[in-house]
């Protein structure tokens, strides 16, 4: 699977708006390892989730 980000980008999940932006730490086949502002280190099957790249100019 191909993401549209990698590595230091910084994503939202749409299904859990309450998880806060997270910053991807790795990409690996299908699983993105995302550390979220306010539930840390979450690791998110990609074939299940579309997360969504946060441009720098609307980050909080």
């Amino acid at each position: 699977m191909d993401a549209d980000f990698g590595p230091g980008d910084v994503v939202r999940h749409p299904g859990r708006p309450d998880w806060g932006e997270g910053r991807v730490q790795s990409v690996v086949g299908h699983r993105a390892t995302v550390n979220f502002e306010d539930v840390g280190k979450v690791t998110i099957d990609l074939r299940h989730v579309t997360l969504e790249v946060v441009p720098a100019a609307r980050r909080r």
